[in-house]
């Protein structure tokens, strides 16, 4: 397979394969007799690897040297386990700290929200008092909510007084 074609099935641009190889984080391809790359497909595999390694925040010296201790073959498993134990602690760190932030965008989100909803409760609450007062009823339970500012009704930010001359 050529470097175009590697690079489609992959999503790795040439230039970062070429850079991959350069630096030994892929193998050389053998080249042909126009002397262009020729990549084997089970290539493939391994660049996704290497993906996923770089989306979870995996530095290119930690790649670099799993890259080295996988083509140290077998008696090197001890040490690219203890280097990917080691990374998966930092992503799973990296995870509660962004679910720390979403708990919090949510709440905020929330609150934005909740203006909006208490002013549609308090039209339906308007809505059902005036049915109410047509058939002569009187409402169950009001709720004061002097806080809550309509959409076409907001407050004017306060003004600087006008300096005194002196």
């Amino acid at each position: 397979m050529k470097i175009g074609e590697l690079a489609r099935h992959s999503g790795l641009s040439t230039h970062t394969i070429r850079y991959y190889e350069k630096i030994g984080l892929l193998p050389y391809a053998s080249r042909d007799r126009s002397s262009q790359r020729d990549y084997d497909a089970s290539i493939l595999s391994w660049i996704a690897f290497l993906r996923r390694l770089k989306t979870t925040g995996m530095p290119i010296r930690d790649m670099l040297r799993y890259a080295a201790l996988r083509e140290g073959g077998r008696g090197t498993e001890a040490e690219r386990r203890a280097l990917l134990e080691s990374h998966r602690d930092r992503v799973r760190a990296q995870v509660s700290d962004l679910q720390a932030c979403l708990l919090a965008l949510d709440g905020k989100i929330a609150g934005y929200a909740a203006p909006q909803e208490r002013i549609q409760e308090r039209i339906q609450e308007r809505t059902q008092e005036s049915t109410q007062e047509r058939t002569h009823q009187t409402p169950h339970e009001r709720i004061d909510d002097d806080d809550v500012t309509s959409p076409g009704r907001r407050r004017e930010p306060a003004r600087a007084r006008p300096a005194r001359a002196r």
